[in-house]
């Protein structure tokens, strides 16, 4: 398949992926919302008693939002489900761990300085995280309510290992994105396995069925873990444009704290109604968790090397040397490996000045986090990579 016809099925499945994220994150938000600022039914004033009711402004107009359990009255039509937004949204998400790391490419599974494993058996180690992580995820919920919080507990330590190992065996940029494919997988499981068996019972009740209380408390609990994954997953989607956070020695740190950051956040919102100091604590968390991120980025980065840097004055012709035989094959405009597209991130080689302008980035990509060429795909040794450093550190 060409590296043209890649570059396309890459951008449609983006496409759709992000809209659809969109669109499932947006509902589960605002419904979240929702829930937690309705008017309860028993408030002065209500001549109706539904679970509760809120007004919105919004678009020209009033809008009167009403929450009841519909009991002994007929079921709606049309009635409104927000599911598809979800299936399309990891169905997106998988065409596109296919297109860019199984099968198009496009992005560095394995990476020979972390393990010296095959591509095969890197595919194998990434749908297997995924796997894992939504089976151990699934048990823990069957666990009884009395043991959610050892559930809880038990998860979160399953998460740290999976996430450790992760990056102690694939490139640092694939570990950040497949654990978010993990978490977004659990969430569409919630989805599909537990919220929308529990709505169409809810559904089956108001014909005449019986409501399953279990069932209901369980679709309650995921869909709030759901709104926790929110946040984490996002950031560990976008990481991939940022080499110093998965090229540290400590990403693995790194991606823990992203998603304790995260989740954090994500809870102070949530209990903003009932907390009266949450302003100043979600002030301190964000600062705590850019602080975290700082320090170990600062202190992660990848420069230790064998080779010690030139102490002779390095030229622009000694760097190009190395850029023409290690950097230029695919960022030219003519590139000779067409696995990453013509010029990715439309950043070429081919003149002085396209170099001399990329100073800073071939200092920060090449000798800094030493995350290109990705899983040092041309042999670049670290003699070169130092000379380039030295020569790099001083013109950018």
């Amino acid at each position: 398949m060409s590296s043209g016809t890649i570059e396309i099925l890459d951008l449609v499945g983006r496409w759709i992926h992000v809209i659809a994220g969109i669109m499932w994150i947006g509902n589960s938000l605002l419904f979240n919302w929702l829930d937690r600022s309705l008017v309860p039914a028993n408030a002065p004033g209500q001549t109706k008693k539904p679970v509760g009711t809120i007004w919105l402004l919004h678009s020209g107009g009033f809008y009167y939002v009403e929450k009841t359990l519909l009991e002994g009255e007929k079921l709606p039509a049309p009635l409104h489900w927000f599911m598809w937004q979800a299936i399309t949204t990891w169905i997106s998400g998988t065409f596109l761990l296919i297109v860019v790391y199984y099968a198009g490419g496009r992005a560095t599974l394995e990476d020979p300085s972390v393990a010296g494993i095959s591509h095969g058996w890197a595919i194998v180690i990434g749908v297997s995280a995924i796997v894992v992580g939504r089976t151990i995820y699934d048990l823990l919920q069957r666990a009884p309510a009395s043991a959610q919080k050892l559930a809880t507990a038990c998860w979160i330590i399953a998460l740290t290992a999976i996430a450790i190992a992760l990056t102690q065996l694939l490139s640092g940029r694939a570990a950040f994105l497949h654990v978010g494919a993990m978490l977004a997988t659990i969430m569409a499981g919630n989805l599909t396995g537990t919220i929308v068996p529990s709505q169409r019972a809810l559904v089956k009740s108001i014909e005449g069925g019986a409501v399953d209380t279990a069932m209901s408390a369980k679709a309650k609990r995921v869909s709030i873990h759901n709104n926790y994954f929110t946040f984490p997953v996002i950031a560990l989607m976008v990481s991939n444009h940022f080499s110093s956070l998965y090229g540290t020695r400590y990403n693995w740190l790194l991606l823990l704290v992203i998603v304790a950051g995260g989740a954090s956040v994500r809870h102070i919102l949530n209990i903003r109604w009932t907390f009266r100091s949450w302003q100043p604590a979600l002030g301190a968390t964000i600062a705590a968790t850019i602080l975290a991120m700082w320090l170990l980025v600062n202190v992660g980065t990848r420069t230790t090397s064998t080779a010690a840097l030139p102490t002779g004055p390095v030229t622009f012709e000694d760097a190009r040397h190395i850029i023409d035989r290690r950097c230029a094959v695919c960022h030219s405009e003519r590139p000779t490996d067409h696995t990453f597209g013509p010029a990715p991130a439309g950043v070429m080689f081919d003149t002085r000045a396209q170099i001399e302008a990329k100073a800073a980035r071939i200092h920060e990509r090449a000798f800094v986090t030493r995350t290109m060429p990705p899983a040092n795909k041309t042999g670049i040794t670290d003699a070169e990579r130092a000379i380039l450093g030295s020569w790099a550190g001083t013109a950018k």
